[in-house]
């Protein structure tokens, strides 16, 4: 059973030996010039300012749970909505079960929006 595998397990091997080869080839042949400017740290052209440990906004989190709620509705109603009529073809109770079961998920993902809308994630200052 294993010597089934063991061309991937060697292609496997094969790619990551190529990859740590080329990878010090270019550390070693690669120029290296460091320099006051390289070294100091840069972040979306603009010098920091202030501490890294700085708290983010929970408005911050709350626009990531929007897109996270919306995101997770469609990607889980689309392929329901295009099933949906073998579930019909299937029976009532088929199509009864899989309506409430949507039903439920839809209910979730609603609290979750009234949750965000009433702690001002979608007010934008």
């Amino acid at each position: 059973m294993i010597t089934e595998f063991l061309p991937l397990f060697l292609m496997i091997v094969m790619a990551f030996g190529l990859a740590y080869t080329l990878l010090k080839v270019a550390e070693y042949f690669g120029p290296y010039q460091p320099g006051a400017v390289k070294k100091s740290p840069y972040e979306s052209g603009q010098d920091p300012v202030g501490t890294a440990r700085d708290r983010y906004s929970i408005k911050f989190y709350l626009v990531a749970m929007i897109f996270i709620v919306f995101d997770v509705e469609l990607v889980f109603l689309y392929p329901w909505a295009v099933s949906f009529r073998t579930f019909l073809a299937a029976g009532g109770g088929a199509a009864l079960i899989s309506v409430s079961v949507i039903a439920v998920f839809l209910f979730v993902l609603v609290v979750g929006l009234i949750y965000d809308v009433k702690k001002g994630g979608i007010d934008w200052d």
